[in-house]
């Protein structure tokens, strides 16, 4: 089985309404580890923010499943933007991610995406390409999506978008809450 995973960044400092508190990480990860056990996964793709994603990679490193990185821009730009604004130690494990899957060569930039909002929903699109190749080009009963969240929110949402964009290619999503114990 091949994971395509999106989910939410930790909550910045005072978010007024909280949808990943970083307190909240370490069930996340219990959660995500025993889905990839169940799944007997065999790679996970998704991009590398703090919190699901991150925290995904790390479940995955440690399972010793193939991991494959899908980047919206340069990673020394995607650390800023997506990784060291928000509380914790997210930029060292990003480093590590970065240096091991491109070493693997699961490394996947995409200079040609745009910038901002538009750019990572476009990487949806390629987490899901990327899984479905991983697959041998089939996504149905080889893909599990995997969305790590507390629910839709109103406006542009990306990982609703690529929730729905699974959906929309016949791919099975896993829903696992970033909230509560």
């Amino acid at each position: 089985m091949i994971l395509a995973l999106a989910g939410r960044r930790i909550d910045a400092p005072g978010a007024q309404r909280p949808a990943f508190p970083i307190s909240c990480a370490p069930p996340v990860r219990e959660r995500l580890e025993a889905l990839f056990k169940r799944e007997a996964a065999a790679a996970l793709v998704s991009s590398a923010a703090c919190g699901a994603d991150l925290i995904a990679l790390e479940v995955a490193r440690s399972l010793s499943i193939r991991r494959r990185v899908v980047l919206p821009s340069e990673p020394a730009t995607f650390r800023i933007s997506s990784v060291v604004d928000r509380p914790g130690d997210w930029g060292e494990i990003f480093d590590r991610t970065i240096d091991e899957v491109a070493k693997a060569g699961d490394l996947v930039v995409r200079r040609d995406l745009p910038d901002g909002d538009a750019g990572y929903l476009a990487a949806n699109g390629v987490i899901l390409d990327e899984a479905t190749l991983l697959a041998g080009g089939t996504a149905r009963d080889a893909v599990t999506a995997v969305v790590v969240w507390e629910g839709p929110r109103i406006g542009v949402d990306a990982t609703r978008s690529f929730a729905e964009e699974a959906t929309r290619r016949g791919i099975h999503v896993v829903e696992v809450p970033t909230l509560g114990d």
